[in-house]
């Protein structure tokens, strides 16, 4: 019995032997060929002559990105987000807020640029690079200093000191008050959660810089716990101030301070926070400001808060973006306007479409009616819960939603690349909103379509938007849909029939002006 055995071992243990030797034998094979030699092989041979000069070039390619000085971390981000070559509004203001040294403060920034042009980008980089720059300097002295402490307890004989252990920043018992370095303002609650998400982005290779987002309609303690070692605080004016006042949150340690669409920020009321935050952070040493829009009161609110700001007009805002086609339709009233709407919905050629409203009510009647003929639609507004907007925002990114019947809440810090749809069913209440509408689609690239319907007393605002916009909104019509009466001014184009065609649709039983979805086409 012993002797099997041991024949059974000395079998598997051969066995063993000629694997090993066979895989070895096949890994030299490989090696022969790998890249890894191709530096050995003799400087006579042509192959390898031709493509080092390739790879030396691909690998020295130059980067815009990387020639402005960002941080390796940053490009990494970047790289990540396939962002290849920066925007125009990038371009020019990056390196501008980047110029910083002892001598000379840090420039402040007045930037005007259109909608969906990478404002975002364009503040944010030069600011996490900065703090990132810091915190890593930062790093460096504490690492010296222990190692300082370290090689003096060695030298005198003591005990090694032991770092403190990390604490859980959840736990109520550890959590204190917040220093941000950075603060960005959003007007909107929409806007501020989708600045965070991008910051967010671009902090992913960067160890131990935090982003915090503080919004109304969100459970104090969950912002609280966030805020816990945040470097840059995303923020709407009101519960930024809330949690300033409870002494959750210190603004004495901030350094950078950026307004993005200042404009809509006056336009809500945030005049007063927006003088209570620059009190609050006067030691800062730069201010920026973006928006689409630079009219004279934000050229008076840049007075008072910033030194002598650097103004960076990119783009004009009113003008068309060549992307995206505008229409114009007139209405007879607002059953009329109901049916070209329904019209338009039943093109197959829509991704995912925005219907802006002018009120909460008329928000969500539009929403219901549309649910009630078949479409996937939901409303958005800012009566609604702070976790229902989120709910239905995300649905709209996934997929889940194809139309959003939303209030002028939801023109600013939407960024869905597959809206290819946006129809003013209710005009804005100024121009500049009108231009942030349209600024839904024709994102990423792609091309948009801005549909506006109109009754005949809106003529005062259609002329306004055209004025502002400095362009004709071509008035067309749909065959069995044409309105009875005609506009006062002779519009600058003939009107033309315009697409999809087809006939008029009877009213759901509501008389809502939507017929059931899958009706058929007459």
């Amino acid at each position: 019995m012993l002797c099997l055995k041991v024949d059974v071992f000395q079998t598997f243990k051969r066995s063993c032997l000629t694997i090993w030797v066979r895989a070895k034998n096949t890994m030299d094979d490989l090696n022969l060929h790998s890249p890894a030699d191709a530096n050995h092989e003799p400087a006579h041979e042509p192959s390898t002559a031709q493509s080092a000069p390739t790879v030396a070039a691909v690998s020295t390619a130059p980067n815009a990105f990387a020639q402005m000085g960002l941080a390796k971390e940053l490009l990494a981000a970047v790289h990540d987000l396939n962002f290849t070559q920066p925007t125009e509004v990038q371009l020019r203001a990056i390196p501008l807020a980047l110029q910083d040294n002892a001598d000379k403060p840090a420039n402040d920034l007045l930037v005007s640029s259109q909608t969906g042009s990478g404002k975002t980008a364009a503040f944010l980089l030069p600011v996490l690079h900065t703090i990132l720059i810091e915190r890593q300097a930062l790093e460096q002295e504490e690492a010296k200093e222990w190692a300082l402490k370290v090689e003096q307890a060695k030298a005198n004989g003591e005990e090694l000191p032991k770092k403190p252990r990390r604490k859980n920043p959840t736990d109520v018992r550890h959590v204190k008050p917040a220093f941000p370095s950075a603060l960005v303002l959003c007007p909107t609650r929409e806007l501020a959660q989708q600045v965070a998400k991008d910051a967010i982005d671009l902090v992913k290779h960067c160890k131990g810089l935090r982003v915090a987002c503080v919004v109304g309609g969100m459970p104090y303690p969950l912002q609280i716990a966030r805020l816990h070692n945040a470097d840059l605080v995303v923020a709407t004016p009101g519960r930024l101030l809330d949690l300033q006042r409870s002494k959750q949150l210190h603004l004495s340690k901030v350094q950078f301070l950026v307004v993005d669409e200042a404009d809509r920020m006056l336009d809500l009321g945030f005049a007063e926070d927006l003088a209570d935050i620059h009190k609050l952070t006067e030691s800062r040493r730069q201010t920026m400001m973006f928006s689409a829009t630079i009219a004279p009161r934000i050229q008076q609110l840049a007075a008072r808060i910033m030194r002598t700001p650097q103004r960076l007009q990119i783009e004009s805002t009113q003008a068309q973006k060549s992307n995206i086609k505008q229409i114009l339709f007139w209405a007879d009233s607002q059953q009329h306007k109901r049916k070209l709407l329904d019209h338009w919905l039943r093109d197959t050629t829509i991704d995912q479409a925005i219907v802006f409203a002018s009120t909460q009510i008329e928000c969500d009647a539009l929403a219901e009616d549309l649910q009630q003929v078949g479409f996937s639609a939901v409303a958005l507004h800012g009566a609604l819960s702070q976790g229902l907007r989120n709910r239905r925002l995300q649905a709209l990114r996934d997929g889940r939603v194809q139309i959003l019947v939303a209030t002028d809440v939801a023109a600013r810090g939407i960024d869905v690349p597959s809206i290819s749809h946006v129809f003013n069913f209710g005009l804005p209440m100024k121009q500049e909103d009108y231009v942030h509408r349209i600024g839904r689609t024709g994102r990423a690239g792609r091309d948009g379509l801005a549909v506006t319907f109109a009754e005949f007393r809106d003529r005062r605002k259609i002329l306004d938007i055209e004025h502002y916009t400095q362009a004709t909104l071509n008035a067309e019509v749909i065959p069995g849909l044409e309105p009875t009466q005609r506009p006062s001014r002779a519009p600058s184009h003939e009107p033309r029939r315009g697409k999809p065609g087809g006939k008029s649709f009877a009213g759901a039983k509501r008389g809502n002006g939507f017929k059931p979805r899958g009706a058929a086409r007459t």
